[in-house]
């Protein structure tokens, strides 16, 4: 176990964790010839077509060091805020973290946030100055940055250059002189975390783990703590770019494990397996549940597939624990589910996913977030759907989700960035200067407005230079109302929302007139109304196609043109008892893209 060392590399969005990985593993010929390739971890084509890293990815690699042969872990992760829960599971099953900051960008909003969940774990960080070779690379002002954050000695910090491969050897010595030896009894009854797990149509549900104690060996009787399931060990083994087969597993490894389980409820990340015959007395503690920030619905085109999308959203989760899903109905849409994503572009790679991995085509709802609704007689009530809504009467008032947002960004788009956060209702708690020009400033933000826009018109706004990070702060009371679109007098309920008072009626307005652009023309004139209760606050009209049937009157008297138009006129009137308005899915994606 001595000569175990398990690391993640933890960084901010493009701050090239996953160049980086590549080189360590080139270097240690862990990957060689044909299988060498840019970002050899990024599994999945989403990651190499958008170059951002969605799943966490484990390795294991071997390294010969004053003449030892020393057993290195790697776990490549996300940098994207929406992905945070992939790298706390990281995190959780390491004992150190490689924290990578751009020499030419400095540390950034993520970097900070990743750096105080892996001091929580109390994991050893190595800070390293990745793209040295950068013209624009400005590493010493960098590296003040870094021993202001961590206070590490400056002989520290590693300069590296992921693309070049300057420093790799000095990285990997670090690893092994300064990243503590997983501790663990390999004598005591069995715990292994798991810590990730992925769907293989053939061999069912492959769960990843890290031991903490005890061996696992192949055919061994084990048992799911939380599930309370049995199975027989099939096959064991450790993973490097494909999974290898061992006969055992040791203490501090981390391994897989193949016990054709089918269904996915069966496998929980953040589940303990040991023993059947000599269990652990306990789980490994210290996981945290996911929660979820933004809610959306996704409902099949064909109502007819709708347990096949149950089936996809099964397999997908068991790849990605932060989705969360639950049944729901929908007058306008028929039957689908509410799913529970942790920001927009977590949605939007679900979204994609369910089209590539699982042929599925879906409408998504608006999205939005949990309320608070507490009733006359003091009830409380979780909403995550404007419909679910009680009747306003009763209602004595709703609170919503607040977080405290943490924007790092360069002295020079400060007035800007505030005035973004003010207009969404923002309240700034503090500012404060890290270093020379870059200055963090901290708001406290309703979840609400954040969900929608927030993001692209944050980086807009900086050129690019601000980075965001948030987390839940608290509930607070607020004067929101529940707005209606109307066709033809008819609520469509999938594209309400609930909104605050004072951007009601603006939102309204503009929903009607993107939608007047968006319904196509039918035989009768169709009313867009946007209402808050009873209350009409906008309204648009699509004009009803028609035929001239005046066109063959030539001269005459006017009644016979007033005939021919009072006929047609009761014509249009019957078909609009019956015709109904079909909305195209752009319609119900335009409403999150107003602005």
């Amino acid at each position: 176990m001595k000569n175990i060392r398990n690391f993640c590399i933890i960084a901010h969005i493009d701050h090239g964790k996953s160049t980086l990985a590549d080189r360590l593993l080139e270097f240690t010929k862990t990957v060689e010839g044909k299988d060498l390739q840019a970002q050899v971890l990024d599994s999945m084509d989403l990651e190499r077509e958008r170059g951002i890293t969605i799943k966490s990815h484990a390795i294991e690699m071997e390294y010969v060091y004053e003449g030892e042969k020393y057993t290195l872990n790697l776990i490549d992760t996300p940098g994207h805020v929406d992905f945070s829960y992939e790298v706390s599971r990281s995190i959780a099953a390491c004992e150190g973290a490689l924290l990578v900051v751009d020499a030419a960008q400095g540390i950034q909003a993520q970097t900070i946030s990743n750096v105080y969940m892996a001091i929580e774990h109390d994991l050893e960080i190595i800070p390293i100055l990745n793209k040295i070779d950068l013209e624009s690379a400005m590493p010493d002002e960098v590296e003040d940055q870094i021993v202001q954050l961590l206070g590490t000695p400056r002989d520290q910090i590693i300069r590296t250059s992921g693309k070049t491969g300057i420093g790799i050897e000095e990285i990997l010595r670090a690893i092994i002189e300064r990243v503590p030896a997983p501790q663990g009894d390999p004598d005591a009854p069995l715990q292994a975390l798991i810590f990730d797990s992925v769907f293989n149509s053939f061999r069912g549900i492959i769960a990843y783990y890290k031991i903490v104690n005890g061996t696992l060996r192949k055919g061994d009787l084990v048992k799911f703590i939380n599930t309370g399931k049995e199975y027989e060990a099939d096959e064991v083994g450790i993973l490097r770019l494909n999974m290898v087969p061992r006969s055992e597993v040791h203490c501090g490894d981390v391994g897989y494990i193949i016990s054709g389980i089918k269904t996915s409820k069966e496998v929980k990340v953040g589940d303990t397996i040991t023993h059947v015959k000599r269990p652990a007395a306990k789980s490994i503690e210290g996981f945290e549940e996911v929660k979820p920030m933004v809610f959306a619905g996704v409902y099949p085109i064909v109502s007819e597939d709708f347990e096949n999308l149950r089936a996809s959203l099964e397999k997908l989760q068991l790849n990605d624990a932060s989705l969360t899903f639950q049944p729901e109905s929908s007058v306008a849409l028929g039957f689908g589910f509410r799913c529970g994503f942790l920001g927009l572009l977590h949605m939007e790679i679900i979204q994609e996913r369910l089209e590539r991995e699982f042929n599925m085509d879906v409408i998504t709802t608006v999205p939005n977030v949990s309320y608070r609704i507490y009733d006359k007689k003091g009830n409380m009530k979780e909403v995550h759907n404007p419909s679910g809504l009680p009747d306003p009467t009763l209602i004595d008032r709703i609170e919503e989700p607040f977080i405290r947002a943490s924007v790092i960004t360069n002295t020079s788009y400060i007035g800007p960035i505030m005035t973004l956060c003010l207009g969404k209702r923002g309240v700034l708690i503090k500012q404060e200067y890290i270093s020379g020009d870059r200055v963090e400033i901290i708001y406290d933000l309703p979840l609400g407005e954040i969900v929608i826009d927030f993001y692209d018109k944050l980086k807009s706004i900086s050129k690019g230079y601000a980075s965001f990070d948030y987390h839940m702060h608290d509930y607070r009371p607020s004067k929101l109302v529940k707005l209606d679109i109307l066709l033809n007098g008819e609520p469509v309920d999938a594209l309400s929302t609930l909104t605050h008072f004072d951007n009601a009626q603006s939102f309204g307005r503009r929903m009607c007139e993107k939608l007047k652009e968006l319904i196509p023309r039918q035989q009768f004139d169709i009313a867009i109304q946007a209402a808050i209760g009873a209350k009409i606050i906008a309204r648009e009209t699509v004009k009803a196609v028609r035929k001239d049937v005046t066109a063959k009157c030539y001269g005459g008297d006017i009644s016979r043109k007033r005939k021919l138009l009072e006929k047609q006129k009761e014509g249009k009137k019957r078909m609009k008892q019956v015709g109904n308005v079909e909305v195209p899915q752009k319609a119900f994606l335009a409403v999150l893209k107003l602005d």
